[in-house]
C-alpha cells in the first residue's frame, strides 16, 4: 500500500494512481509484480530530485542504493524473484527510507535518509546477506548492487562532476526535447561559422594590436569547467601582461563568494555594488581594458562553439578555483546545460549582481529554457555590449 497527502492507493487493484494533480496509468505487468511500499518509477524519481534539492540546500547527505536486476529479465521465474527482491527490501531499509523502481523492470533503489557516519559497506553486505536467503547464489551474482552518496564529502571541492544517477529528471527532460537540443546545436554552429566570419576583420587586428603594446602570445588559454564539471581550454584574446599572478583574482573571488561582500577589489566597499570582476585590475594592459570593454576579448570563444564545449547562450564557464567556494546548489549552473558565450545573466545583471543573484538567473533560465528563450537573449546582447554594461 502506498499513502499519498494521507489517500491509500492499492497498486494491485487500480490501473490509475493520482500523484500530486497528474494520473498515471499503471501497466498490468507491474500489478503482477508489485509489493508493498513499492514506488512506481516516476514518483521514485520525484523523491528523489526533491532530496537531492533538499541536499543542495541542507548539506545534509543521503544515499542511493541501486539493484541492476537487468540480467534476471530472461529468467524462468522472473515475476516471483521480482516479488521476493522487492518484499526483502524492507528488510534491509528503515520504515523510513524510499523504496521503488529507479528504472522500471531494469533498476529497483532505495532512497536512505540521514545518513551521517552510515557505513556504506555494511548497508550493501546486508542486501547481500539478504538476497542470499531467498535466492540461489548464481541468481545474486547477476544482481549488481551499488550505493551512491549525495552531495559525496569525499570529492574534493574542484571536483564538480556530477553523478547524472541523481538526476533522472535532467535524463528525461533531455530525451524529451532532444529536437530542441539537436536545433540549439544547429543554432551554435551556425552562429559560430558567422561570428568568425562577420568578426573576421577583428581577429586580424586585436592580434596586431595585442603584439604591439605588450608581449607574450595573442591568445589566452585557460582551464574552465564546462558541462557536469568537464574540463576543456577556454580561449579568448588576452587582455593581461603575461605571467600576471592569479592570486588577486583568487582572492578576489573567495570574497565575493564566500564572504559574500559587495568587494570590487579596492579595499574600500562602502556604497559599492557587487560586481563579478575586479575594478581597475592592475594586470590588465591598456589595449587589454578596451577589449573587455567591448567583449572583443571573447571572440575566440566561438572556436569553443564549434568544438561542443560551449553554447552560443548559456551560464559563464567557471574557473577550477572558482569551485572552490561553492555551495552544492551553486553548481546547478553547470550541471544541466553547456556554458556559454552570452546569457540571461549578461543581459540583465552581467557584472552589478551579486553572486547568489548571478547563480538564481542562471537557474532560472534552466528552468524556463526553450530555443525562443536563446532568441530573446542573443538579440539583446549586441545592445548590452555597445553599452559597455557592466563591463570592466
Amino acid at each position: 500500500m502506498i499513502f499519498k497527502n494521507g489517500v491509500k492507493m492499492d497498486w494491485l487493484s487500480s490501473d490509475k494512481i493520482l500523484l500530486g494533480k497528474e494520473k498515471i496509468n499503471v501497466p498490468g505487468s507491474i500489478r503482477d509484480h508489485i509489493c508493498n511500499d513499492l514506488y512506481h518509477e516516476k514518483y521514485f524519481n520525484e523523491i528523489l530530485c526533491l532530496e537531492r534539492k533538499r541536499a543542495e540546500r541542507s548539506g545534509k547527505p543521503f544515499l542511493l542504493m541501486l539493484l541492476n536486476i537487468k540480467k534476471l529479465c530472461n529468467e524462468v521465474e522472473y515475476t516471483g524473484i521480482i516479488k521476493r527482491i522487492a518484499n526483502t527490501l524492507k528488510y534491509a531499509a528503515r520504515e523510513t527510507d524510499i523504496k521503488g523502481w529507479y528504472d522500471y523492470d531494469s533498476m529497483l533503489g532505495i532512497i536512505f535518509t540521514e545518513v551521517n557516519g552510515i557505513d556504506k559497506n555494511f548497508l550493501k553486505n546486508k542486501m547481500y546477506d539478504n538476497l542470499c536467503k531467498i535466492l540461489q547464489i548464481d541468481t545474486v551474482d547477476k544482481i549488481k548492487i551499488s550505493l551512491h552518496i549525495y552531495p559525496d564529502q569525499t570529492k574534493q571541492n574542484s571536483d564538480c562532476s556530477s553523478d547524472l544517477i541523481f538526476y533522472p529528471d535532467f535524463t528525461k527532460k533531455k530525451l524529451s526535447k532532444k529536437t530542441t537540443h539537436v536545433i540549439k546545436r544547429t543554432m551554435d554552429v551556425i552562429g559560430g561559422l558567422f561570428g568568425i566570419t562577420i568578426f573576421l576583420p577583428f581577429f586580424i587586428m586585436v592580434p596586431i594590436c595585442i603584439k604591439l603594446t605588450s608581449k607574450g602570445p595573442v591568445f589566452f588559454r585557460q582551464k574552465r569547467i564546462g558541462q557536469f564539471g568537464k574540463k576543456f581550454v577556454f580561449f579568448k584574446f588576452r587582455s593581461m601582461y603575461s605571467n600576471s599572478n592569479p592570486n588577486i583574482h583568487k582572492e578576489y573571488i573567495h570574497q565575493f563568494i564566500c564572504e559574500n561582500k559587495h568587494y570590487d577589489g579596492t579595499g574600500d566597499n562602502q556604497g559599492v555594488k557587487p560586481v563579478y570582476k575586479i575594478k581597475d585590475d592592475p594586470r590588465i594592459t591598456p589595449i587589454g581594458r578596451f577589449l573587455r570593454k567591448t567583449s572583443l576579448d571573447e571572440l575566440p570563444q566561438f572556436f569553443n562553439v564549434l568544438k561542443g564545449e560551449m553554447s552560443l547562450v548559456g551560464p559563464r564557464p567557471p574557473i577550477p578555483y572558482e569551485i572552490d567556494n561553492y555551495d552544492i546548489w551553486h553548481k546547478r549552473r553547470i550541471t544541466e546545460i553547456k556554458p556559454g558565450i552570452t546569457g540571461l545573466w549578461q543581459v540583465e545583471g552581467r557584472s552589478s549582481t551579486s553572486f547568489d543573484e548571478m547563480v538564481r538567473i542562471d537557474l532560472q533560465y534552466l528552468r524556463e529554457w526553450s530555443i525562443w528563450l536563446d532568441i530573446k537573449i542573443l538579440l539583446k546582447t549586441p545592445r548590452v555590449v555597445l553599452t559597455c554594461k557592466g563591463a570592466y
